[in-house]
């Protein structure tokens, strides 16, 4: 078993505390074209091919990362993850709160996460970082594009953790700088971790499938995928080797899938 029972158990409830109130702030955002602060939700001619812009993207991203790990760019990291973090928990908050307001506590908040930072401040930002995310890239997609992009993103995720392991590399630089992206439960024996993407994609494809089938958040299916996400995350969790990083995506994008296809023989 990767990690004990009781760190496993946090680490899957907070993956789904993210999972809903992800899926609440992207609906309570559902059919607005400005979200907040002049920034309107994006489009595209052909959803059919969305997957490759944002394909792209990550991989740019990624390779911006390890420019920066690479030079120990350390204070432009740290000012590029600040303001990330701050403009998904305006957007965040302002789901539920006015705009001040969230700009206000989300200014706080970042702050305290990237110069205060402790397991509390770091989780509880977390849980909301990734609706964000899914209000910005949900309509931009369709069911064939996104699960394409989930097939791509566990592919990479495979060559990064087990071939070329970049992404060990970057994680270990993001943790010396306490700025990791993704969720932690630091315990006697080690710290258990769960990166951002492992968080954010399948997230993002309850929200397709959520919008695509017009589901809402008193549909019982609007959570059967994040429900099976969360249980292949944790069969990996049980059989793991303790001493091994493991690349999440495949069996997230496996447990995704299988519960976009009981939603749909639904």
């Amino acid at each position: 078993m990767k990690h004990n029972i009781k760190v496993t158990i946090i680490l899957i409830i907070l993956f789904l505390l993210t999972q809903l109130v992800g899926l609440w702030v992207s609906t309570n955002y559902s059919g607005k074209e400005e979200i907040v602060l002049g920034i309107t939700t994006p489009k595209v001619e052909q959803p059919s091919t969305s997957f490759l812009p944002v394909f792209v993207l990550i991989i740019l991203a990624t390779v911006l990362g390890l420019i920066l790990a690479r030079f120990q760019l350390s204070t432009l990291w740290r000012f590029w993850f600040l303001f990330t973090i701050w403009l998904t928990l305006v957007i965040s908050f302002n789901s539920f709160l006015g705009k001040y307001e969230s700009i206000i506590i989300a200014t706080i908040f970042s702050l305290l996460r990237v110069f205060k930072n402790n397991t509390v401040i770091h989780n509880f930002t977390e849980i909301f970082i990734y609706g964000a995310i899914a209000t910005l890239f949900t309509p931009i997609f369709n069911i064939t594009s996104i699960i394409i992009l989930l097939l791509l993103i566990s592919v990479y995720d495979f060559i990064a953790v087990r071939k070329t392991k970049h992404m060990i590399k970057l994680a270990k630089f993001e943790g010396s700088l306490k700025v990791f992206a993704g969720l932690l439960i630091p315990y006697k024996k080690g710290m258990a971790i769960l990166g951002g993407g492992d968080i954010g994609f399948p997230l993002l494809f309850a929200s397709v499938v959520m919008r695509t089938l017009n589901l809402g958040l008193t549909d019982f299916r609007t959570y059967i995928i994040p429900l099976f996400a969360a249980i292949s995350l944790t069969l990996l969790f049980i059989y793991g080797d303790k001493k091994k990083y493991y690349p999440a995506m495949p069996y997230i994008t496996a447990g995704s899938l299988v519960g976009y296809a009981i939603v749909a023989l639904l």
